[in-house]
């Protein structure tokens, strides 16, 4: 299913949402779609980034702290959990949370309470938890440096986020990234469904604004993705472009499945696409 599609339904309830893909495929804009989509779009939207907390203050940081709990703590603070209550608590690069929060937001999970460092009163919550990471956290589980029960709570409602170079709407993304008036021309989406992309859609971001700077001076777009081949110390993109035969007869041999023909003709699935659109 359409990952798109499965945002759609996932918007309808309250199950945690667990989204994965590379890094820059778009997974904190998919969790504001996600909120936007849902009943609690009228409410907060908490988005923190796990890899960026140390553990020694992670506690405070999520479940908050009273007035007095530690040095230095001489006001109370709410925290990541409560700032949240009502709306949404997006939690990137959950892969990182220290395990002791991992435990702590099992907790959460469970009861729907969160206690304030240094308190023993329980306060209830009532959020909505969207989780992105780009590691495999099944591996994670196996070697033992995440929660299995801490898993399978998180994902209950898994989606994820294909490689810009597997999209069939590259030349969407392109054009809502391009702010100048001049719009792209058709062999600028050609140039672009040609590359590999491995920082997907930021680094297209980072290409067209590089562009949109150097095309007054002259630069084609072809050359300033060659020097981004060259910085990336990978080969250029293949030129090989199949005829509307070709993809025919092997559109028919792979009946029909876009992904299987693609990797036949030896060319991406988003430029497959492109000449379906554009040629058949």
């Amino acid at each position: 299913m359409d990952f798109k599609k499965m945002l759609q339904i996932a918007a309808d309830s309250d199950l945690p949402v667990l989204i994965t893909g590379e890094s820059g495929t778009g997974k904190e804009v998919a969790a504001k779609e996600l909120h936007a989509l849902g009943k609690r779009k009228n409410s907060h939207f908490v988005a923190v980034n796990c890899g960026a907390i140390s553990a020694g203050i992670a506690e405070s940081l999520f479940c908050g702290h009273i007035r007095g709990a530690f040095t230095g703590a001489n006001r109370e603070q709410q925290g990541f959990v409560r700032a949240a209550n009502g709306g949404t608590l997006f939690l990137d690069e959950v892969a990182e949370l220290p395990p002791e929060i991992q435990k702590s937001l099992l907790r959460t999970l469970q009861e729907r309470t969160v206690t304030p460092v240094g308190s023993q009163r329980e306060i209830r919550v009532d959020f909505r938890l969207v989780c992105a990471t780009h590691r495999d956290l099944p591996f994670l589980v196996e070697k033992g440096l995440f929660r299995q029960d801490l898993y399978f709570r998180l994902a209950a409602l898994p989606i994820k986020i294909p490689p810009l170079r597997e999209r069939s709407d590259l030349k969407s993304i392109a054009s809502s990234l391009w702010k100048e008036s001049e719009p792209l021309t058709e062999q600028n989406f050609s140039t672009l469904q040609n590359y590999y992309w491995p920082g997907n859609i930021r680094q297209l971001k980072n290409v067209l604004e590089r562009y949109a700077l150097f095309k007054k001076h002259g630069y084609e777009l072809e050359s300033l993705l060659k020097t981004e081949c060259d910085q990336l110390n990978e080969p250029p993109p293949p030129q090989y472009t199949p005829n509307n035969s070709e993809i025919e007869e092997n559109l028919e041999l792979c009946k029909g499945n876009k992904s299987r023909t693609a990797k036949k003709l030896g060319i991406s699935r988003g430029k497959l696409y492109y000449y379906l659109r554009k040629n058949i």
